[in-house]
């Protein structure tokens, strides 16, 4: 059978239907898609949205987080706060009760109460009268003798109800330029706290008088004055890590000028009889 040729017209017609019933089934889906949009648009109309962040705005927000930030309190603050309530004031009388008094400076190492303090503070005392942070007073007697390096240990007659003994830390760790504190009583305005570094490691050194060569001594340039010998040198944490026993000045006067030296716990501690912790 032949079939009648079809007129170039009549394929561009059925073309065209063509076309037509398909943009038919397909308007119902641009229809909604219009739509969608035209909400969008509208919403946003109604409801912009939030202008970009400028350099500017970063600039003042940062400005602002920053000025009512409270910034933490320093090492030296906590430092102080962990040490009062195991420091110790000494003061000391000899024989005739008014002439040969002194002051120094003590902490304390155990549960006991015990007190650890450099030898030459009590060493020819024939009263030794100790007060506590909590403002307890009590004698105090002479548990042992280290002079070798410049050591002692009291025991308090009458230790306050609440004892609270520094922790020891390890000088072991020690570093030229760490952190170095010094509590004591120094020319007796009790509680003070120096700040420094430690300068120095090992080092030997003769106190005036004695004749007894101590070494393995720590360094510091926090200063250290009459009435700080036997208080503790801490490190950043706290920490006791020494005793101190002497200031180094070649004038021969009794006033720091650079250079205080501490004898280390562990010597400290172990020479008097007590382990370090």
């Amino acid at each position: 059978m032949t079939e009648t040729p079809v007129s170039r017209r009549e394929l561009w017609s059925r073309r065209l239907r063509r076309l037509v019933s398909g943009f038919r089934r397909l308007l119902p889906y641009a229809g909604g898609a219009l739509a969608a949009f035209v909400a969008l648009w509208a919403y946003r109309v109604v409801f912009p949205g939030p202008a970009p962040i400028t350099t500017a705005d970063m600039a003042t927000t940062v400005a602002a987080a920053m000025a009512s930030a409270t910034p933490p309190p320093p090492y030296s603050a906590l430092v102080y706060q962990v040490i009062q309530p195991s420091l110790v004031l000494i003061q000391t009388t000899g024989g005739s009760g008014k002439s040969d008094s002194s002051l120094g400076s003590g902490v304390v190492v155990n549960q006991n109460g015990a007190v650890l303090t450099a030898l030459h503070v009590v060493a020819d005392a024939q009263n030794i009268q100790l007060t506590f942070a909590d403002g307890t007073e009590s004698g105090a007697v002479i548990a042992n003798r280290d002079p070798a390096n410049d050591i002692a240990t009291l025991n308090p007659v009458n230790p306050p109800a609440q004892i609270v003994p520094a922790t020891l830390g390890n000088p072991n760790a020690l570093q030229v330029g760490d952190e170095a504190y010094v509590v004591g009583n120094p020319l007796g305005l009790y509680g003070s706290l120096s700040a420094g570094v430690v300068s120095g490691l090992h080092r030997t050194f003769t106190p005036p008088n004695t004749g007894t060569e101590i070494k393995n001594m720590i360094q510091v340039d926090a200063a250290v004055n009459p009435g700080n010998s036997g208080g503790p040198l801490l490190n950043r944490a706290g920490q006791v890590v020494g005793i101190v026993t002497s200031l180094i000045n070649p004038t021969n006067q009794d006033v720091f000028i650079g250079i205080g030296l501490a004898v280390p716990i562990s010597a400290a501690a172990s020479g008097a009889g007590l382990p370090p912790d």
